[in-house]
Formats: structure tokens, C-alpha cells, sequence
């Protein structure tokens, strides 16, 4: 099965934690309700607590279109960009699921 994997990051400071938390969440669920997400949640960095990881999968390149299109998901950065004392970071991997190695 081919999918789009999206690994990303948002940075955290003391005193934006809570808020940044809450706002990474909410994302994460309210993405998970959309069409053609397969998986979509938020991490802590067991090594960088103030680091925030997103780990994403979705069916493909249409559907994360429309979810970079959505005004929820245009008020998310915006927002996380203003908390964030670092620029958030964003890749994006076309991927081939396989069997793990025998």
C-alpha cells in the first residue's frame, strides 16, 4: 500500500507548553476525522521535552491538499507559529508500505 507520511516538528517553551500541547491535540483529532487521513497524532520527544513530534499518515497526495487547505489547519499554524519560539519543521515522504525483514 503507498501512502504520504508526513514527519514534523513544533518547539515549545516553558511558558507556551500547556497552550502548544492542547492546540497540537486538538489538531491531531479533529485530523484524524478527515477524509483520506489514515493516522495522525502528536508526540513528546523523550530526548527534547520542549519538542513536539507529528507523526502522519494519509491514503495520498489529494487528501493532504485538502487538509493543508482547511481553515482549521490554516489557523493551527498560524497560531502554533505564534507560541513557537522556533519555526516549526515539515517533511513530507511518499512511502511504500513492506514487511519487516526476515
Amino acid at each position: 500500500m503507498r501512502m504520504i507520511i508526513v514527519i514534523g516538528h513544533v518547539i515549545t517553551s516553558p511558558e507556551t507548553a500547556t497552550e502548544t500541547t492542547r492546540l497540537c491535540t486538538e489538531h491531531s483529532a479533529r485530523s484524524r476525522a478527515e477524509p483520506g487521513c489514515l493516522a495522525h497524532n502528536v508526540h513528546a520527544d523523550c530526548e527534547d521535552p520542549s519538542r513536539l513530534v507529528f507523526v502522519e499518515r494519509w491514503a495520498d497526495m489529494d487528501a493532504l491538499r485538502a487538509h493543508f487547505a482547511l481553515p482549521e489547519s490554516r489557523t493551527f499554524v498560524r497560531e502554533i507559529r505564534a507560541l513557537s519560539p522556533a519555526p516549526a519543521e515539515v517533511k513530507i515522504y511518499i512511502a511504500e508500505e513492506s514487511s519487516p525483514a526476515r
